[in-house]
């Protein structure tokens, strides 16, 4: 029987939809970190050599991906701005077929939940 995916296989799963979505954009890939809460995830940079920092964040579905901790954030939009980036950000839903209660499998179909890449405003308020 299979085992169900642990929160870094999880976290790995969200970063290869984010990674593809990033390439089709036209970003080249500077440093890439897959360890559970380590930020950013990737460094980028565009055609104009403008670096960003992007968070990748993997929830369970029903949770919505698209929130994340505002008060941390603003800690690394300092970091971003010290170092001239953007930071963008990706929540990721995934979920099981079978109910919201039961664990995702390898190799087995889930569901996924993805509104693509945010633009966080780095502006001091």
């Amino acid at each position: 029987m299979s085992q169900p995916l642990t929160a870094q296989e999880l976290h790995n799963l969200a970063m290869n939809h984010v990674g593809k979505d990033l390439e089709k954009r036209g970003f080249e890939f500077i440093a890439v970190n897959s360890k559970l809460k380590k930020h950013p995830q990737f460094v980028c940079i565009d055609k104009n050599n403008q670096y960003y920092f992007v968070i990748v964040r993997a929830v369970i579905l029903p949770d919505n991906p698209n929130n994340y901790d505002v008060v941390w954030m603003e800690s690394f939009k300092k970091h971003a701005r010290e170092k001239e980036a953007i930071v963008l950000y990706a929540g990721v839903g995934i979920g099981s077929l079978a109910g919201e209660k039961e664990p995702i499998y390898l190799n087995q179909d889930y569901l996924l939940e993805y509104n693509g890449i945010q633009v966080l405003e780095t502006n001091l308020n």
